[in-house]
């Protein structure tokens, strides 16, 4: 049966884990190795990603190449305006296409109901790069960053700060999955799919609404921002002022553990949702948490092909 990684679930807490500590060994092998070379084994010699991007990308572009180079494989870029996607051919033949020339396709949009026909049609494994419902690569690279700074799972307290987007969702799913708790803070109006939020606790976790961000962060384990306005978003002036109460600054920073972390999935606005003292100072893991991208990537291609 063919493994479609759409969201956290279709892998499972265990699978999630087993992730984890595969990125973590993988990650320890690759020390002073060039970054092009490929990994001992070579898990993946011969197959190929196809990458298909109907939204800009830095991070899950180069982190995806890079994964496949590094397992021994290859990956081909599609971008929508360059590809017959942007003239009008279906995500469903386009997905039977691609079958027959790639192993696997990753695909980063908008609307999640294109992954999902696009999985539906495709014989191969598809990969949600980011839609607007989820984003379950960039939260493995996240779960792996925790647990590298010695962050045990299951118990931690995360407070996350700002908009109730994609990213969000995709945490509070991985909250329920692996057992920790969430605290959002959020402004009215913009809180996260109440469906993940009611997933994750019928799991046993913990998930708190607060309109007070300290509130939130106090005695957080780690805290958690995104940016405000997400591509292509209209009413811009509005959002950035009912979310201005909630950037993560030094004094916020202050209301939770002292040894709490930082983590922000980049792009990141300086100066909106989060400052400069903050994302450039020793709390912060966001760099780690970027190349993490790479290793997060080679294990969920490894899963997807059924090699964990």
């Amino acid at each position: 049966m063919t493994r479609h990684f759409l969201a956290l679930g279709d892998a499972g807490g265990d699978a999630l884990a087993a992730m984890i500590a595969d990125a973590i060994e993988r990650k320890d092998y690759r020390r002073d190795v060039p970054k092009g070379a490929p990994d001992g084994d070579a898990p993946l010699a011969g197959h190929v990603l196809a990458m298909v991007f109907e939204k800009n990308s830095t991070r899950t572009r180069v982190s995806f190449d890079m994964a496949m180079r590094q397992l021994g494989g290859s990956a081909i870029v599609l971008d929508a305006g360059t590809t017959q996607l942007g003239r009008g051919e279906t995500v469903a033949d386009t997905a039977r296409v691609l079958s027959r020339m790639a192993d696997a396709i990753m695909i980063r949009t908008d609307d999640h109901a294109k992954i999902e026909e696009m999985a539906a049609h495709a014989s191969v494994p598809v990969i949600n790069g980011l839609t607007d419902r989820s984003h379950p690569c960039q939260i493995v690279a996240d779960l792996l960053t925790l647990v590298e700074h010695g962050k045990a799972l299951p118990g931690l307290e995360l407070a996350w700060l700002g908009d109730g987007n994609n990213v969000l969702n995709s945490i509070v799913e991985a909250a329920g999955l692996l057992k920790f708790n969430v605290r959002i803070g959020v402004p009215q109006g913009y809180e996260s799919d109440q469906s993940f939020i009611e997933a994750a606790r019928a799991r046993g976790a913990r998930i708190s609404v607060h309109r007070d961000a300290a509130e939130a962060v106090a005695g957080a384990d780690v805290v958690v921002t995104d940016t405000w306005v997400s591509m292509g978003q209209e009413h811009a002036h509005n959002k950035l002022a009912a979310m201005a109460p909630y950037q993560v600054n030094p004094l916020l920073m202050q209301q939770a553990k002292g040894d709490a972390l930082f983590l922000h999935c980049l792009p990141a606005h300086r100066g909106e949702e989060v400052t400069d003292a903050v994302i450039d100072g020793p709390q912060s893991v966001v760099w780690d948490e970027a190349e993490n991208r790479i290793h997060a990537q080679k294990s969920v291609l490894r899963w997807v092909f059924g090699q964990l």
